[in-house]
């Protein structure tokens, strides 16, 4: 059975609303610009991560209020469960690579973990991230190559890689099989 991502372009345009924000004012607020806002209000495009997250600190809400996670848990010694019809991807331009967002909304911009897939020819490139961040990629199936900076290096079934993620960096599946693997992502 097909799940489907949230809609995070309406909820982001009724958050906007009910704070009386214009399209500008908000694109101030979160600096993201007017035009990328306006794509991702009316669907045309798929913010990443960190648009998603400037967009909420600067609406005041929490990600999970904006992507409806569906999460469920009484107090704070039960155990939370999100549904996978309600557990955020994040999809490249491209339709190549697919990262399904694991970690708890409340630990983004701390400690990040992703269900990583690509295609085969998919790159998922990176800008650095804020300095002193650290990435562990973990293969699930052969096909990976990272890449750090100027140093390449081929993944096996099951290895690790740890590299710096605050100097460029890219995850790619040279091989010729959808490959799948997990990142956490670790912020000082």
């Amino acid at each position: 059975m097909s799940q489907r991502t949230p809609k995070i372009g309406p909820a982001i345009q009724r958050e906007r609303k009910l704070r009386k924000l214009t399209l500008e004012q908000l694109s101030v607020q979160s600096g993201v610009s007017k035009s990328m806002l306006s794509q991702i209000e009316r669907g045309e495009a798929n913010p990443t991560f960190a648009v998603v997250w400037s967009l909420t600190q600067a609406l005041e809400i929490g990600f999970s209020d904006l992507v409806g996670t569906g999460s469920t848990a009484a107090s704070l010694d039960q155990i939370e469960i999100t549904t996978r019809a309600h557990t955020p991807e994040i999809r490249s331009a491209d339709g190549l690579c697919r990262l399904k967002i694991l970690s708890s909304p409340r630990l983004a911009g701390q400690t990040e973990w992703y269900d990583v897939e690509i295609q085969s020819g998919g790159k998922l490139e990176s800008d650095p991230h804020a300095s002193g961040t650290f990435e562990h990629f973990t293969a699930l199936t052969q096909g990976f190559e990272v890449t750090c900076g100027d140093s390449t290096m081929r993944l096996d079934n099951g290895e690790t890689a740890r590299y710096p993620a605050d100097v460029r960096h890219r995850i790619s599946n040279v091989g010729g099989k959808i490959a799948r693997g997990f990142l956490v992502v670790l912020y000082r």
